[in-house]
């Protein structure tokens, strides 16, 4: 049964997506006549409930594009937050330091099933233009910086359509496509009006993990595997009341920025808490353990793994 719960943050949620609505609707009568503009207006408006929802201390910025330590640069990009040490000088000339981006976002105000595919491909370049970390399970399954595509709406409106359905279906193709790696994961798909999408991750489960592994063999393969997965929250039968797309963006985003930023964790466990984000399902990705270093997979293998301790980068699954 849903949660019977009331917090004023559920208010909050349910008139950020009430005014992200009205937006796409004023934005569409124009659309036609200036597409241009309407996409402008489109990425303001994530740009700006960014602003409104992360700290001060991020600046949120639009059209730009990421350079690489090695001078290679990324696609431009809709909207960029950018970490609290980004150098003043360099705010406004549209060339990012990787090292200072926190975040990027594309933006489309009516999602259609090929911005998907696109999103996909460019977080796995842009992803690739950070060096791969090692140390422990959580640096060596993600890239430091988080990536999603953000929607007020989608292209899916007939009597029969399906469009959760759809989205997912279109999520694991452009995965198995342009995924070679968990730390090349879109972190994020929000379409405002309809349901969202969060990356998420399992560090290994095998033989060495669980005594009686013929139970789960089936699931995991007869040597174990790490799995990732997009977890899709939308309003199903047992889906909280409180529940809206938008809570769910800022709920793991925030999840997501705190474990680069430790200072961010107390207000990203309260979101968890506090349960914006509602509950969600997905299917996994299995991956051999052969995606860690040397080092980190023994380790995984042998199931030197937490599970229930908050933070910490040897845990079992990350979200």
């Amino acid at each position: 049964m849903p949660q019977d719960k009331k917090h004023d943050l559920y208010d909050f949620m349910q008139q950020i997506s009430s005014e992200m609505a009205a937006e796409y609707d004023r934005i569409q009568k124009r659309a036609t006549e200036d597409p241009g503009t309407a996409g402008d207006q489109g990425e303001e408006n994530w740009a700006e409930l960014l602003r409104d929802w992360l700290p001060q201390t991020y600046e949120v910025v639009t059209k730009g594009r990421i350079i690489s330590q090695e001078g290679a640069t990324s696609p431009q990009i809709d909207v960029l937050v950018l970490h609290e040490t980004y150098p003043k000088k360099l705010l406004n000339k549209k060339l990012y330091l990787a090292a200072g981006v926190a975040a990027a976002f594309e933006c489309k105000t009516t999602l259609k099933a090929a911005h998907i595919s696109e999103a996909m491909e460019n977080c796995a370049k842009i992803k690739n233009l950070y060096p791969a970390r090692v140390g422990t399970p959580y640096k060596e399954l993600h890239s430091p910086l988080v990536y999603g595509l953000l929607a007020h709406s989608h292209s899916w409106k007939g009597a029969n359509s399906t469009p959760e359905q759809n989205i997912e279906q279109k999520l694991r193709e452009a995965d198995a496509a342009y995924v070679t790696h968990p730390r090349l994961q879109l972190d994020f798909l929000c379409v405002a009006d309809l349901a969202a999408w969060s990356s998420s991750s399992m560090t290994f489960i095998g033989p060495r993990q669980v005594p009686d592994w013929s139970s789960l063999a089936s699931a995991y393969g007869p040597t174990g595997s790490a799995t990732t997965a997009y977890v899709g929250h939308a309003r199903v039968k047992d889906q909280v009341d409180q529940f809206t797309p938008i809570g769910v963006l800022i709920s793991y985003l925030s999840q997501k920025l705190a474990w680069e930023n430790s200072s961010l964790r107390g207000l990203a466990d309260y979101y968890r808490i506090a349960n914006i984000a509602g509950s969600g399902s997905g299917e996994m990705r299995k991956w051999p353990s052969s995606i860690y270093s040397d080092e980190i997979r023994g380790r995984v293998e042998a199931g030197q793994l937490t599970n229930g301790k908050p933070w910490d980068e040897w845990h079992l699954a990350f979200q």
